[in-house]
C-alpha cells in the first residue's frame, strides 16, 4: 500500500507538471526569469546592471537567494519551459521574444558554471556569455597599423609614448569639463531626435567619479532615466566628449534602455527587459551600438566640424592640428582587435600583469597609466571587452546595410536598440 500511494503521488506529480507546461507562457517564464537573474545577482554582486521592476522581487531576492547549485538547475529548468513553447504559435515579435529569453538563459547558465569553479577559455566563455565567439589574431597581424601610426606621428622613442604625448595636447582642462560635456551630450540628443523619436519625460544626470576601471558609465534607474558618470582618474581627452556623450546617452545606452522600457516593458508589459544581467547577450548589443552610434550621429567631416566649432573653444584648445587628432584616433581603432589577443592570453595565463601592460602599451598605444586600467578592467570584465569593437563592427555592418540615406541608416538603428535584439539577428537583414 505504501508503495502504491508513493506511485500515485509521482503521477500526481508529473500531472502537475504536465499541466504547468501545457498551460506555461513566455510572461510565467519572464517572471520567474527575472527573480533568478535578481538571485543571481546577489552571489555576484555587479551582474544585475539595472532593474526597475517590481521593489518586492528584489526585496525577495535580498531575503532568500538561492543557492549557485539551484539557480543553476532553475536556469535549465526555464530554458526547458521556453523551448517547450510552441514557436509557430507565436506572432514575429513574440518568437524573438522567446529566443531572445533563451539566449538570456544560456548566458546565465555559462555564468552559474563560472561562479561553481567551471574554467572556460576566453572564445568559450565569450560565446556563452554575449552569444558570439571572438576570432582572436596574433599580435603581429596589428604590426602593420603600428608601422602605419608611425607616419602619423614620426619621431623618436617608442611609438606609444609618443601618440600618448601628442594625445595629451588635447586634455580638456578640468574646470572646464562640465560645459565642454554638457554641449556634448546635448548635441548628441538633438541628432538622435531628429531621427528617433525620444519618450517624453527621459532624462539623465551626470557626475565625474574616480577610482574606477572604466572610463563612463551609464547606470539606467528606470522611469527612462539614467546617472551617467564619467570617470576623471586620468586626464580626459576632448575627443571624449563625444565618445562618451554618444555612447553613455544618445544613441547609446540611455537611449536604448529608455526605448526598451518605454516599448518593451511599458507597452507590451514585458518584464524580462526590467533587468538588464551585465553578462548577457544584451551587453554585446548595448556595447556595440553605443560604440557605432558615434560615428551615425556624426558622419564623415562632421565630428570634426562640431568639435572645433563648439567644443574646443568651450575647453580653450587651439584646433590648428584637430583633423591630424580624429585621423590619428581613427587609425588606432584599427587596433581594437589586439586587445582580445591580450586579455585571452592574460586570462588563459600564458602572460603575467607585468607583459599584458607592457602589450597593452605597444598595441593600445597608451600610457602606462591608461594600460594599467585597461587591464584593471580585463581582471574585473574578463572577455566583456569583446563587445565594443566586435559589438561595434556589427552593428556597424547590419546597419550600414540598410544603404547610404542617413533615415534608412537610423531606421535600422531604431530596430536595433528598441527590440528583441540578439548578436545573431545583426546577420541577417
Amino acid at each position: 500500500m505504501k508503495w502504491l500511494s508513493m506511485l500515485g503521488a509521482l503521477f500526481l506529480l508529473a500531472a502537475c507538471v504536465s499541466d504547468r507546461v501545457a498551460n506555461d507562457s513566455l510572461d510565467e517564464i519572464a517572471a520567474d526569469y527575472v527573480q533568478m537573474t535578481l538571485e543571481i545577482g546577489e552571489r555576484e554582486p555587479g551582474y544585475v546592471d539595472a532593474y526597475y521592476g517590481p521593489p518586492e522581487w528584489a526585496d525577495a531576492a535580498k531575503a532568500a537567494p538561492r543557492s549557485v547549485a539551484d539557480l543553476a538547475r532553475e536556469a535549465a529548468a526555464l530554458a526547458a519551459r521556453t523551448n517547450a513553447i510552441d514557436a509557430a504559435s507565436l506572432e514575429p515579435l513574440e518568437q524573438r521574444r522567446r529566443t531572445f529569453l533563451l539566449a538570456q538563459l544560456r548566458a546565465a547558465s555559462t555564468r552559474l558554471r563560472m561562479l561553481q569553479g567551471e574554467k572556460l577559455s576566453f572564445a568559450d566563455e565569450a560565446e556563452g556569455l554575449f552569444g558570439v565567439r571572438p576570432e582572436l589574431e596574433p599580435l603581429s597581424t596589428f604590426d602593420p597599423v603600428l608601422a602605419r601610426i608611425e607616419a602619423l606621428v614620426p619621431g623618436s622613442g617608442p611609438l606609444s609614448e609618443r601618440v600618448d604625448a601628442f594625445q595629451e595636447r588635447f586634455t580638456i582642462p578640468t574646470d572646464r569639463l562640465k560645459p565642454v560635456f554638457d554641449a556634448a551630450i546635448a548635441e548628441c540628443k538633438r541628432r538622435t531626435a531628429a531621427y528617433i523619436a525620444l519618450p517624453a519625460g527621459e532624462t539623465f544626470t551626470m557626475e565625474f567619479v574616480t577610482d574606477k576601471s572604466w572610463s563612463g558609465y551609464n547606470y539606467y534607474k528606470g522611469d527612462l532615466t539614467s546617472l551617467i558618470q564619467i570617470n576623471t582618474d586620468l586626464p580626459i581627452r576632448i575627443s571624449r566628449a563625444v565618445d562618451l556623450g554618444c555612447h553613455e546617452g544618445y544613441p547609446g545606452h540611455h537611449a536604448l534602455n529608455m526605448l526598451l522600457e518605454q516599448r518593451l516593458t511599458r507597452e507590451r508589459g514585458w518584464v524580462e527587459y526590467s533587468v538588464y544581467p551585465l553578462y548577457s547577450p544584451q551587453s554585446l548589443i548595448a556595447e556595440g551600438s553605443a560604440n557605432y552610434g558615434i560615428d551615425l550621429a556624426f558622419p564623415g567631416d562632421e565630428r570634426l566640424a562640431y568639435e572645433t566649432a563648439a567644443l574646443y573653444p568651450l575647453a580653450g584648445l587651439p584646433t590648428a592640428d584637430a583633423a591630424e587628432y580624429l585621423a590619428l584616433l581613427e587609425a588606432i581603432e584599427d587596433l581594437a582587435g589586439a586587445r582580445f589577443t591580450i586579455a585571452a592570453d592574460y586570462l588563459e595565463g600564458r602572460i603575467d600583469r607585468a607583459k599584458a601592460v607592457e602589450l597593452t602599451q605597444k598595441y593600445q598605444l597608451v600610457s602606462k597609466a591608461r594600460a594599467e586600467q585597461s587591464v584593471d578592467f580585463i581582471e574585473q570584465y574578463r572577455s566583456y571587452v569583446i563587445n565594443y569593437g566586435l559589438g561595434q563592427d556589427m552593428v556597424r555592418a547590419h546597419v550600414e546595410a540598410a544603404g547610404p540615406d542617413p533615415a534608412a541608416r537610423w531606421a535600422a538603428m531604431e530596430k536595433v536598440i528598441s527590440e528583441p535584439t540578439l548578436p545573431s539577428d545583426l546577420l541577417v537583414r
